[in-house]
């Protein structure tokens, strides 16, 4: 008796768990749903840069189209994960998974996996922090792995476009 009492709490507490890591993945997927519009501001080294987002299939993936690069992000909830999948203009799609601040504010989106991607040695996206500011407000920092494993950061700080 005194087993199956102790097996039902730590079922309890591991669902408990679950509930909590699924909930905080949706509270940042749906953080970057109220992304949806045009964002415009500037690379760290003064380049003009406009990023439209689009909440697409009926709500399940995010967009997110860097028009300066002409890439696209995608962002979806798999299960209790946030993932993102980068279409770089290098021609290879890094996914990557998100890691998420306590307050909500940062997700940190580390390489998982990539297709089209010869080698890790051959250049991709390999890491990106997503901060946000307040509503109108948010910065982008994305990390490049050159060949040879030469990173090359690029920050980004964004406003909400004015309609």
């Amino acid at each position: 008796m005194k087993t199956l009492r102790y097996t039902a709490c730590l079922m309890l507490v591991l669902t408990s768990s679950a509930a909590l890591a699924q909930s905080d993945v949706q509270r940042a997927f749906d953080k970057l749903k109220s992304m949806a519009g045009t964002w415009e501001g500037k690379t760290s080294d003064g380049q003009p840069v406009t990023i439209t987002y689009r909440v697409v299939s009926q709500g399940t993936a995010v967009m997110a189209d860097a028009t300066h690069e002409a890439m696209v992000t995608m962002f979806t909830v798999d299960s209790n994960r946030l993932l993102m999948t980068h279409y770089c203009a290098s021609g290879n799609q890094p996914r990557m998974l998100a890691a998420l601040s306590p307050d909500g504010k940062t997700m940190e989106f580390n390489f998982l996996d990539a297709s089209n991607l010869s080698s890790l040695q051959a250049g991709h996206m390999h890491h990106a922090v997503f901060t946000i500011v307040d509503a109108d407000h948010h910065t982008e920092d994305w990390t490049y792995m050159e060949p040879g494993d030469k990173p090359v950061h690029a920050h980004m700080e964004l406003q909400r476009a004015k309609s």
